[in-house]
């Protein structure tokens, strides 16, 4: 998962053209997220998009781009990733973004340090990706295992075994 860029957040990848009339199948990193279907906006590449029409699919979304008519034109935005504008996501106030952990030091229950987020690891089950010195450590973000994030403070509690296993980076 990339960080968030400036104020942008990457959400998915533009797979493939679809059909003749220009249309994306853009497939979201996660694959329950309905961002795709209420914003007006996206950015492929480092190019902007007004959103004509978002339908959803057992794949992905399949959106029609303003500016993108043809399978050709889709055809250059394919591998290219999404992103969206940070101030056009709609977040409850007790919601964040899984980026936002990144950079975040990584603390035990009784306040010592257990290394910083360096970035998440979504394949299968959402893990942390802990680094502590030149050990790598993966945390499942699950509420057992991470009873406490503070945003605010960039501190993220962990409640592990003594033994949790690391492996050298």
């Amino acid at each position: 998962m990339s960080p968030v860029e400036n104020d942008r957040v990457e959400i998915g990848v533009v797979a493939r053209a679809h059909g003749i009339r220009g249309e994306v199948l853009a497939v979201p990193h996660d694959p329950q997220s309905e961002t795709l279907a209420s914003i007006d906006r996206v950015f492929v590449g480092d190019r902007a998009f007004a959103v004509n029409a978002a339908r959803p699919t057992n794949q992905g979304y399949l959106l029609a781009l303003e500016g993108i008519a043809s399978r050709n034109d889709a055809e250059t935005l394919r591998g290219a990733p999404l992103s969206v504008a940070r101030a056009d996501l709609d977040l409850a106030d007790d919601e964040f973004l899984l980026a936002d952990l990144v950079g975040c030091n990584v603390i035990r229950p009784d306040g010592s340090p257990f290394g910083t987020i360096a970035s998440l690891d979504l394949v299968g089950q959402t893990r942390l990706v802990i680094h502590d010195g030149d050990l790598e450590r993966l945390v499942p973000l699950v509420d057992a295992l991470v009873p406490s994030i503070d945003l605010e403070r960039r501190v993220v509690t962990v409640d592990v075994a003594d033994d949790w296993p690391s492996s050298k980076r």
